[in-house]
């Protein structure tokens, strides 16, 4: 058996700048569009992930922990925002028939009509923080890149 050693694996220089550019790029599109969607009045980014995921299913319901799954929200902040979420009247819960100790989290009209007016807003923010400084073709490859680390 080997014994650790304290030599770190080197790592090449041109995947540290590529790590480190995706995170600043995913820190400054995301502040600019959170603040696009602030500067219309409306709610963060998290309200429409998850309104969208529910708009999308079948029925609009899924359980809790499917939408965590489905977006980057983590269980305890995702409980917190369905609790936010249900007191504006955006989704509701429902006990489920199968044991009745589970729910379903439901998107109400309003919800859909919320989820469409951030993405009117959303949509803009994306043409004019990501589609001003790449072209389709530039776009298309990111995209193909991108798809490389979340396989």
């Amino acid at each position: 058996m080997s014994e650790p050693t304290d030599t770190p694996c080197p790592v090449p220089a041109s995947i540290t700048a590529a790590w480190i550019g995706l995170m600043r790029a995913q820190r400054i599109v995301l502040a600019a569009i959170e603040a696009d969607l602030k500067a219309a009045g409306l709610p963060p980014l998290g309200w429409y992930d998850v309104l969208l995921e529910l708009a999308r299913a079948p029925e609009g319901r899924l359980r809790p922990f499917e939408i965590e799954k489905r977006t980057l929200l983590t269980q305890y902040n995702l409980s917190r925002l369905i609790d936010r979420l249900e007191g504006k009247g955006l989704v509701q819960k429902e006990l489920s028939g199968e044991d009745g100790r589970g729910r379903w989290v439901v998107i109400t009209q309003d919800g859909r009509a919320m989820q469409a007016r951030m993405w009117t807003v959303y949509s803009r923010a994306l043409s004019d923080h990501v589609g001003r400084k790449l072209d389709a073709s530039s776009a298309d490859a990111l995209a193909g890149l991108l798809a490389k680390l979340t396989d």
